[in-house]
């Protein structure tokens, strides 16, 4: 029956995606800042989140002034962990994502189009000209998400972080906000078909500073300290 359950949603979900995702296409040559993109992407978070029946949480808004471009970094364990922040953080933000993500039908294709941000992390050259088209974003008055792992946790528990977003960081000074990602890999683990109904909760800590300091101790230092604010609000997942 979950099974049964499942597919249904899948099914209803595509539809969605198809419904918000034309007209996306369609009005992105007359959207060069993104913003209507941004907005249709948050209304098809917030349905498809709907029909899977998962909830979003937020803690700690009041620390995102209004106007002020950040550098999210976050952990990442799921699928549903792209639109949880649409649908959530109150912010243009633009998503850094896997080039892989491209594949999946309607969902990559929309993405491929849209104002956001791919990466191939199997070629250096081409990742690094993706922080500077992130840097561009941002300079455009977009705020950026990364993945500080760089790809989904195999187990859901939090892995070692990756320079990137760091370096994006020190390069355009702006503020990094820790963000942790709670419940996603208990909603639907990585691998697995079903989908568990039920919370999702993003905890957002106080942006840190990135104009102190430039150069490789520097990045690995601001690593160091987002690593520590996001393992302190991460609550290991309960799924087996």
């Amino acid at each position: 029956m979950k099974t049964v359950i499942t597919l249904l949603r899948f099914v209803t979900a595509v539809i969605a995606t198809l419904a918000f995702g034309l007209p996306t296409l369609l009005l992105r040559p007359f959207d060069r800042r993104g913003k209507i993109f941004h907005a249709f992407g948050r209304g098809w978070a917030r349905v498809v989140l709907w029909i899977c029946g998962i909830h979003v949480r937020v803690r700690g808004l009041e620390k995102i002034e209004p106007g002020v471009n950040y550098i999210y970094v976050s952990n990442h364990a799921s699928l549903f962990d792209i639109p949880a922040v649409m649908a959530g953080i109150p912010d243009q933000v633009r998503i850094v994502y896997k080039q892989e993500l491209e594949k999946i039908p309607i969902f990559g294709w929309v993405l491929k189009h849209g104002p956001y941000v791919t990466i191939n992390r199997k070629k250096s050259f081409s990742a690094m000209r993706s922080l500077e088209l992130a840097a561009e974003r941002i300079k455009h008055g977009a705020s950026v998400l990364l993945f500080a792992e760089g790809t989904r946790s195999e187990d859901g528990r939090l892995q070692p972080f990756k320079r990137g977003a760091f370096s994006l960081a020190a390069k355009t000074d702006k503020p990094i906000i820790p963000l942790t990602i709670n419940g996603s890999y208990d909603r639907r683990p990585k691998g697995k078909f079903l989908i568990r109904p039920g919370i999702i909760e993003l905890v957002i800590e106080k942006p840190i500073p990135t104009d102190e300091g430039e150069g490789k101790q520097f990045e690995i230092s601001l690593m160091n300290r987002v690593a520590e604010a996001i393992r302190m609000h991460f609550k290991e997942p309960v799924t087996v």
